[in-house]
């Protein structure tokens, strides 16, 4: 992009580097066995990658939306299973405790999560509240100094491994009323339920969080009882303009393999990218990656600017989610159909692009849910409800 500095083009390349030697040799066997390339992380905390959006006072590499958001390309590009989390441990844990903890809070966990020694995740989405998450039923009643946390967080990246968890529970009757929890592995009363065998993203673990009057200090809560719904909304912001990065990387790997098979497969005594076929296939993927990635560093960019309010914050993010995660699954499809039968075996890895790609139309805001959020944007709560 025209807007990248220097610092954003030499982290591109680095990461790109690292993705290429510490990622592509491993997700084909670790996607097969449902895997997870642990020592991935330790080395990503070794670039300053695990706390990337954490200011340098705390530990971090306080980098922006737009540098995050490049490694989730170069890394999704090359294992998107790793890269989603990486940004599950990053985004929505690493970086909600660098911006809303407490000095003493960020002293006992970033440490751990920056250097790659802890897994982060965090827990928001539950059985009967995934798309509405303001109808989450788990619950923190106070006792004292104490809360007990009763209820389940489900569709939890790193669930099955993570150390250390930044959930959401309700603190009162009203909606509204949801206040934060620092929730490690080995609390009295918490516990990691199964973990679920995926279609896609398969060396990435998801399972379930179960917490069964599980005993927390109120130091342990971040933040302001109650208060949590404005920093949660803006971190989902931050997470569909940083995913919609891992969209960009499947989409370019699928057009890289999709063109190059082009040139060498021949039929009827010419290569196959010979067809106008085939070639109104490649075009229309290279330029509609090419408008989504504009749209998708556009977003970060006027996210650092701090140029967008809330709602317009929300509305740009889910844009360059929608679109990138519509056109990575069409991309993938469309490389697979170039490939033929090729495509669809483990021989090539555009299939495992295809399924890759389909968990982001899905997490972090179903296509439907974006679609609405623009809508009222454009035309009024009162028209769209």
């Amino acid at each position: 992009m025209w807007f990248f500095s220097e610092e954003h083009r030499m982290l591109q390349e680095s990461v790109r580097q690292f993705a290429a030697q510490e990622l592509t040799p491993r997700i084909e066997q670790l996607d097969h066995e449902e895997g997870f390339n642990r020592d991935a992380f330790f080395k990503m905390g070794e670039l300053g990658l695990l706390g990337i959006t954490v200011a340098e006072e705390d530990g971090g590499s306080g980098l922006d939306a737009v540098s995050a958001t490049l490694v989730m390309e170069e890394m999704g590009a090359a294992d998107a299973s790793t890269t989603l989390s990486y940004l599950a441990h990053s985004i929505l844990c690493v970086n909600q405790i660098g911006k809303n903890g407490t000095p003493e809070q960020k002293e006992k966990y970033l440490p751990k999560l920056i250097s790659g020694e802890w897994i982060g995740g965090m827990g928001m989405s539950e059985p009967d509240a995934g798309s509405d998450a303001l109808a989450m039923k788990t619950k923190a009643t106070r006792q004292g100094d104490h809360y007990v946390l009763n209820g389940s967080k489900t569709w939890i990246t790193n669930g099955p491994i993570g150390d250390v968890f930044y959930c959401y529970a309700r603190t009162g009757e009203e909606r509204t009323q949801i206040s934060t929890f620092m929730v490690e592995r080995g609390a009295v009363g918490f516990s990691t339920g199964k973990k679920f065998s995926k279609m896609g993203m398969r060396a990435s673990p998801t399972g379930e969080l179960v917490f069964s009057n599980c005993q927390l200090h109120e130091r342990e809560r971040v933040g302001q009882e109650g208060k949590s719904i404005k920093m949660m909304m803006q971190n989902l912001d931050l997470e569909r303009i940083t995913i919609s990065g891992i969209s960009l990387g499947i989409a370019r790997s699928s057009i890289e393999v999709a063109t190059r098979y082009a040139k060498e497969r021949m039929a009827f005594g010419k290569p196959i990218g010979a067809f106008q076929q085939i070639q109104e296939r490649l075009t229309e993927a290279s330029a509609w990656y090419e408008a989504c990635r504009a749209l998708t560093y556009q977003a970060a960019k006027l996210w650092d600017l701090g140029l967008m309010k809330d709602k317009e914050a929300s509305m740009m993010a889910a844009k360059a989610k929608l679109q990138s995660a519509q056109m990575a699954t069409l991309v993938a499809l469309d490389a697979i159909q170039i490939l033929g039968g090729y495509g669809y075996t483990r021989e090539f890895p555009v299939e495992r692009f295809m399924r890759d790609a389909k968990l982001i139309e899905i997490g972090a805001g179903t296509n439907e849910i974006l679609r609405i959020i623009i809508a009222r944007q454009m035309l009024g709560s009162e028209v769209v409800g």
